[in-house]
């Protein structure tokens, strides 16, 4: 997920989509332990898109409390 598409999503938009990564994230690995899956590469995507939603959340958080001191 490219990380202008992110910027564009509401809060609540992006808290339900950590929310969607991290289940699947979850099911992948679950896969991977049950030994029904090998794939990798779709689970450090997945990590990756995490982490680019809660930089853009945090990063939407510190300009709200920015703007809310001025």
């Amino acid at each position: 997920m490219k990380p202008e598409k992110i910027r564009n999503l509401t809060d609540v938009e992006l808290r339900h989509q950590e929310h969607e990564l991290a289940d699947q994230l979850f099911k992948l690995k679950f896969q991977l332990n049950m030994g029904q899956t090998e794939s990798l590469k779709k689970i450090r995507g997945l990590r990756k898109d995490i982490a680019r939603v809660k930089t853009i959340m945090r990063e939407q958080e510190a300009a709200n409390h920015k703007t809310e001191r001025r």
